[in-house]
This record gives structure tokens, C-alpha cells and sequence, in this order.
């Protein structure tokens, strides 16, 4: 899957691109038919310890699945968003396979 990923007011290292892009990949294993994905990277509020929020979203053939999750490093920001997009993707795969029947 072809994922752009962008950062506000920082710039990303290609540490973190990898990351995402390995964590993304895994997505296909619960939905085959999406068509791509993106991940926006921003800094919260610098007084908080949890200020690291990714937002996530992956483009499926008639919808389009967003979370968000803001959490203390990127790394576990982006791994909370692939969860629940597995999850949503889980339930998406048994809507249509339900009604292929």
C-alpha cells in the first residue's frame, strides 16, 4: 500500500517513515481492497507530556477510515491507529462478505 505520511512544523526521519510504512503494510492482511493510505504526524501542546498525535487514514472503495491517537512518542501514537483500523477493517471485511452471501 502506498502511504504518504506528513509532518506538521518537524521534520520526520526516515527512522519513523520506515516505521509507519511497515505498521501500515500489515493493514492488507485484514482488507485487500484498499487503495492507500496516509498518516499526518503533529506536535501537541509543548507542556504536556503526552503531546505526540498521529492521525491516521486509509481509503477504502466507498468510505474512508480515520483515527486519531495522541500519546507520548509517535512510534505508540501510530501503533494505537493500526489497531483500531484492524479492528475496522475486520468488521468491514465481514460486512462484505456477509452480503456476497
Amino acid at each position: 500500500m502506498k502511504v504518504k505520511v506528513q509532518a506538521v512544523d518537524f521534520k520526520v526521519d526516515q527512522k519513523l517513515i520506515d516505521f509507519v510504512q511497515k505498521k501500515m503494510d500489515k493493514l492488507d492482511q485484514f482488507y485487500d481492497k484498499i487503495v492507500d493510505g496516509g498518516v499526518s504526524l503533529k506536535l501537541g501542546h509543548k507542556n504536556e507530556h503526552s503531546n505526540k498525535i498521529a492521525e491516521v487514514s486509509v481509503k477504502v472503495p466507498g468510505d474512508v477510515l480515520v483515527v486519531k491517537k495522541q500519546t507520548k512518542s509517535f512510534e505508540e501514537s501510530v501503533d494505537g491507529c493500526v489497531e483500531s483500523l484492524k479492528r475496522m477493517l475486520r468488521k468491514k471485511n465481514e460486512k462484505v462478505k456477509a452480503h456476497a452471501v
